[in-house]
Formats: C-alpha cells, structure tokens, sequence
C-alpha cells in the first residue's frame, strides 16, 4: 500500500502540463539521437546541461532521464535496418537485420517496440518497490566478485557468435587485445600505441561499432551485384498470434536480466543484451533460429536494454554511486539543482524521486506511441536510391564519431575498423564477439588487479567470497555440461553413422545375394 501511494504522489507531480511537456521532449529527443549513427546520449545530455539552469528541478530531470532511455529506443532501429548499432543495440544487428533481409523489417521494428515496453515496465516496477533495497545489491560485490562476473559473460561467446565457436573466441581473443590499447591506469605506462598520440585513450568503442557493422556492412553491399535495397515494398507490421507467444517469454526473461545488471556498476544495457541473447539463445524452444532472424533475437536484448538502462538509476539514487558516464551526467544534473542522490535522497525529496520514477512509465507510453506508428515511415530510408544513401550514411558515421572527443583522429580509426570488419565478413568472421571481448576485456583487467592487490597476490580470494565462489562454480558447471553435451553428441552421431553404414551393407548383401545378377550399364 506504501508503494501504491508512493507512485500516486509521484505521478501528481509527473502528469502536470509542465512536466509532460519535458517527458515528451526528451522522448523525441532521445528517439532521434538514437537514429543517428554514433551520436548517443551522453553527448546530447552533455550538450543540454547547461540548459537545465533555466528549467524546474523536475522537469530537466524527467528530460534528460528521457533522453537516456528515449535513446535506447531509438538506437534499435539504425540496427535493424541498415545494421549500424550503437554500443547498447549491437546484439540488434544479429537477428534484426537478418530479419531485415528476409523482408521482415516492420515486424523487427515493432517487436523491439514492444518488447521495449515490456522491458521498461517491469524495471520501472522493480525500481519502485525495491530501490531503496536493490541499491545496496552493489556493495555486496568486491573486485573478485566482478571478476568471476566477467568471466561468466566470456562464456556469451558460445552464444553469440554465429559462425564456429573457435572463430567467436579468435574474435572475442581479438577484441580484449583491442581493449588494451591506452594508457594503464595503475602505472600511467602507454600500450600498443605505436608512439601514437591520440591512442593514448585507448579506441573507443563508437569507432569500432561503427567501422565493423555500419562501413563494414555498407562496403559490402557496393560489391553486391543484385539489388542492394531488402526492402520489398511490402510491410508486415503487427505479428500474428503464434509469433506474438514467441515475443513475450523471450521479453520477460529480457526484462528481468536487464534488471538485475543495471543495478550492478559496470553493467547497463551494453552488458545486459549480451546476456539475454545468451539465455534465449540456451533455454527458448526456437534457440535453433536464432542467429539466422529469429524473433527471439529481438525481443530479449531490446527488452534487457530497456531495463537495464531504468533500473540504472537504482545505484544513483540510493547509495549515490553512478555506474556509467550517463548516470554521471545525471548527477551532476542532480548536484547543479542543489540536490545529493543517495540514501537521503527518497526521504529528503520525495517529490522528485517519486516523480521520476512515475515520469519514466508515462515516458514508456510516450515512445511505444510515438515509435510503433512510426514503423512506416522509418521504411521508407529504403526507398531512396542506394548511391545517396550510402554516402549519406558514411557521413553520419564520420559525424557521430567526430561528435564523441571532436576529434579528427576517431574517424580515421572508425575507417581503419571498417577495413577490418569488411576482411572479417568476407572471412565469415562475426564481429559481435570481438565487441564482448573489446567490453569486457578491460574490466576483466582492472577487476583482476583489484583483486590481487587486496589480496596481497593470494588467488585464494576469488573462491572465500561466497559470491564469486558461487559465480566460478556456475563456470565450472557449464563447461563440463558443455563438455559432456559434445562428447554424448559425438557417439551419438557415430552410432547412427555406423548404424546406418550396416544397414546399407545389409542391403548391398539382400540384392546380390538373391540370385539376380546385377546389370552393368
């Protein structure tokens, strides 16, 4: 009853005129930031921030909230169609724009609206009855806790990749080497950097987007000879029945994993699509269809990335800690009204909390109506001829990668990606592993030394902490399960084949032994 009349207090304050004005702006926003290749929100909120001195405390918050997750929304839909991914919708560009060539687009893009929708509503549930209690979740987790936690999203790579599994971790084994281009945060010493200056950062992770699925895929359209253009003129916009029960358990299961690893620092949407295209790709009944346009594709990793990008404010809201830059510029949002997220936050201001917390259902219905109409018209890019397209998208390209550090450099890199992503799909060598490894590799590296150093070098801490014991033994579980799995398939198969070569000898022997001379043409 408490959070019944916790939400009806936050949504006085979120269906004012005022307020649902800024909701609806920074939907739209969002919506378009999300379209354009590379330009994401932390750009456009690190462009709007200085406008929120002008606006009421709720209203700038309720706006650039609704540019964060408007933008996860948005991004779905470069991925589906023209598969130019931004860093939370690559997983999209798998089963999405394979649905794309198979003339599927308006069911693509109406399902990753849906399943948005569904993603949205459960986290904005989960974020009003437990954030005050999920906020905690994150100081349970040490640097070995993370650690066994990035390994476990290593093991991904067996579903993600959808060439052979020795090519996915060759992939995945490149882009880690990839993540460790920069300067090393504990000894300030540079690495792979070649005397480079502006590798010193590192690469980023728009660059290599960008060049291995948006140039990479439209470099290999120009050597097509057939038309270049999926788009058929027909939309098959609503699903039917059938595909509509397919939608949902993949949605739901999508929602929950979004959930759970958008409270966790280091998590959020980019983490959260990988995970649940593992889960659905392991337990849905259609697993054997994803990866080559399967429904389920779709549904579970733009569910997950809705959820995560909610229940992300989980950890900035009530213990104070932003998990990734986004959530960064929302504090200093927060800072700049006079306002300190934390534990104080729900019982200091009320108001605010509550209201945004209801602001993010009503922008939740803003965004399925203004996206799943909407579907058509983002058809009809197909419809102009390909040689001003694909310029025009080459320019998009240059400009979301230039708008990330206004650095001329980053486009040069984007373009050295887009050489190797095109060498890696004429090899028939899926990039979508190297993004895991490229994410997680660093992570991976910094939570290991961590762990080491207050461990004073004893490996024994990642097996005393109950948590990433827990973790490791689920690591273990599955490649033995994995193990087994393949070695009962192999004497299987080798079974049936001897079976079925001693049934073919039966019958050599039932012809030639009945009498009858075999005819010699």
């Amino acid at each position: 009853m408490d959070i019944l009349h916790n939400l009806a207090f936050g949504f006085e304050h979120a269906l004012t005129w005022q307020n649902l004005m800024f909701c609806a702006i920074g939907c739209v926003v969002g919506t378009l930031v999300g379209l354009l290749p590379g330009l994401g929100p932390l750009a456009t909120i690190s462009v709007l921030l200085p406008l929120t001195y002008s606006i009421p405390v709720n209203g700038a918050l309720i706006m650039l909230a609704g540019i964060y997750y408007g933008a996860q929304y948005g991004d779905s839909v470069s991925a589906i169609t023209m598969k130019i991914p931004h860093a939370s919708s690559i997983v999209a560009c798998i089963d999405g724009y394979q649905m794309t060539l198979k003339g599927k687009t308006g069911l693509a893009l109406f399902t990753a609206g849906i399943s948005s929708f569904i993603g949205g509503t459960v986290a904005i549930v989960v974020l009003a009855c437990l954030a005050p209690t999920l906020g905690e979740v994150a100081f349970l987790f040490g640097p070995a806790d993370y650690c066994s936690l990035m390994l476990l999203g290593f093991l991904c790579v067996s579903f993600v990749t959808t060439g052979s599994l020795l090519n996915g971790l060759a992939m995945c084994l490149i882009g880690v080497l990839f993540g460790q281009i920069g300067t090393d945060v504990n000894s300030g010493m540079e690495r792979y950097t070649f005397d480079m200056p502006f590798l010193a950062e590192g690469v980023g992770l728009v660059s290599i987007a960008l060049g291995c699925f948006g140039i990479a895929e439209i470099s290999k359209n120009l050597d097509a000879k057939n038309e270049r253009t999926p788009f058929n003129g027909k939309i098959h916009l609503m699903p039917t029945w059938p595909e509509f029960k397919r939608i949902i358990p993949s949605a739901l299961r999508g929602s929950v994993i979004g959930s759970v690893l958008g409270i966790l620092p280091g998590g959020g949407p980019t983490i959260a699509q990988f995970a649940a295209y593992a889960v659905d790709k392991k337990v849905s009944k259609y697993r054997h269809e994803i990866g080559d346009g399967a429904i389920e594709g779709v549904a579970g990793q733009a569910a997950a990335d809705e959820a995560a990008a909610r229940t992300s404010f989980i950890p900035l809201m009530s213990i104070g800690i932003p998990e990734n830059p986004v959530m960064a510029l929302m504090m200093a949002a927060f800072i700049i009204k006079g306002i300190q997220p934390g534990p104080n936050m729900i019982g200091g201001h009320p108001d605010i909390f509550w209201g945004l917390v209801a602001s993010m259902w009503v922008g939740n219905v803003f965004l399925v109506v203004l996206n799943v109409p909407l579907v058509r018209y983002w058809l009809s890019v197909f419809k102009i001829p390909y040689n001003v397209l694909f310029p025009s998208i080459l320019f998009f390209c240059c400009v979301g990668t230039f708008s990330v550090n206004n650095n001329l450099d980053d486009i040069f890199v984007t373009a050295a990606f887009g050489l190797a992503g095109y060498i890696f799909m004429r090899l028939d060598m899926d990039p979508a592993p190297l993004m895991l490894g490229f994410i997680l590799g660093p992570m991976l590296e910094e939570n290991f030394r961590r762990a080491m150093l207050i461990s004073r070098g004893h490996f024994d801490v990642f097996v005393q902490r109950p948590i990433s014991a827990t973790l490791l033994a689920i690591i273990a579980f599955f490649i033995a399960w994995q193990f087994i799995a393949f070695i009962l398939s192999n004497r299987k198969g080798a079974k049936s084949a001897k079976a079925a070569g001693g049934h073919d000898d039966d019958d050599t022997k039932g012809k030639d032994g009945g009498g009858v001379t075999p005819q010699v043409a």
